[in-house]
């Protein structure tokens, strides 16, 4: 790539990792895509100060996703809506790990990260993310 095609490059901003998180979702299995669309997708730069503290984090670029909500598997019909549960991807994390690891794409990442908050929504085990995120390979 020429030099002046580098030197114009921008980070992707927030519009972009929320389009390469819709792409993953779009991806899953037929079984989880429709529920996995139903959970609220947010980007910042990243966490929260309370976020931090509720994680034991201290490093905001520690988390690159979080998930809020009650997951799947402890719902219940009598309990009330206090609003959907959320995603949240931190874009500054997720763009510091892409560019320390150099040898996966943005999307791969941004899946893997998704894949992993989804987990916690959906109750999945490691099992279960293992057969969905072949991150490995």
């Amino acid at each position: 790539m020429p030099l002046e095609a580098v030197a114009s490059l921008t980070a992707p901003g927030p519009e972009a990792i929320a389009a390469l998180a819709s792409a993953a979702i779009a991806r899953l299995p037929a079984p989880f895509r429709d529920a996995a669309r139903a959970v609220a997708l947010r980007v910042e730069d990243f966490p929260t100060d309370p976020m931090l503290d509720d994680l034991g984090a201290e490093d905001p670029f520690e988390v690159t996703g979080l998930y809020e909500g009650v997951p799947l598997t402890e719902k219940s019909v009598a309990d009330q809506p206090n609003g959907p549960d959320v995603i949240w991807l931190f874009r500054r994390p997720i763009l510091d790990e892409w560019c320390e690891r150099g040898d996966v794409t943005l999307g791969d990442l941004v899946a893997h990260v998704l894949v992993h908050e989804l987990a916690h929504h959906f109750g999945w085990s490691d099992d279960d993310i293992a057969r969905i995120d072949r991150w490995w390979e």
